[in-house]
């Protein structure tokens, strides 16, 4: 299986296993992108992360988020993203799936939030 993707700005981006990706969340290099729709979110994930996403739930169904790329560059920075040019983005394999499978910490509503 290929786990090297090329990301929109041209870097790789490579697929890691959820133990490396939690281990790579204590770095001051790395951020947590959940990408998963806003519902998705708000029912339970990852703590401090930014959400951004990738597809919008509609009454015709999903559909992708047109302004992806530019809502990411405003929540990094313009700075940052001229600076490492997205050369160090990971995947998380399994995505939030794995990170509670493992039994990792996940924020979840309050009750009176749902």
């Amino acid at each position: 299986m290929d786990l090297i993707k090329k990301s929109s700005s041209g870097g790789e981006v490579i697929t890691v296993d959820v133990l490396a990706a939690k281990d790579l969340l204590h770095q001051a290099l790395y951020r947590y992108l959940d990408v998963r729709t806003e519902e998705e979110f708000k029912n339970g994930h990852v703590e401090n992360t930014f959400n951004i996403p990738y597809m919008f739930n509609t009454p015709k169904g999903r559909v992708k988020n047109p302004k992806f790329v530019d809502q990411v560059l405003a929540v990094s920075g313009k700075e940052d993203h001229l600076l490492v040019e997205f050369k160090h983005v990971r995947n998380m394999g399994g995505g939030y799936i794995a990170w509670i499978g493992n039994g990792f910490a996940v924020k979840k509503p309050n009750p009176v939030e749902l």
